[in-house]
């Protein structure tokens, strides 16, 4: 992770920086109701939701879900320089 954040931190995160529960969850196409149980259930973004809050937030995939989205060590930059 980035920043040494967990997952569900990265979660709240999200949640307050799309303006509460019920933007976030229009943001990913769920209720607020269903954020609201994995916030208070502390667990993290569902699968599902990541790619859109990662978009929506600024919020890292690799963040909000380092099992599913690990940060490749070594791995080769995704739009690398073309050589001469």
């Amino acid at each position: 992770m980035t920043d040494e954040i967990t997952p569900s931190e990265a979660l709240v995160k999200a949640v307050q920086i799309a303006g509460g529960q019920a933007p976030f969850g229009r943001l990913v196409g769920v209720t607020q109701g269903a954020v609201w149980q994995r916030l208070k259930a502390n667990k993290p973004a569902a699968a599902g939701w990541v790619l859109r809050a990662e978009e929506a937030t600024g919020i890292s995939r690799h963040d909000l879900r380092p099992d599913i989205y690990p940060i490749e060590r070594g791995a080769a930059p995704t739009n690398p320089q073309p050589t001469r």
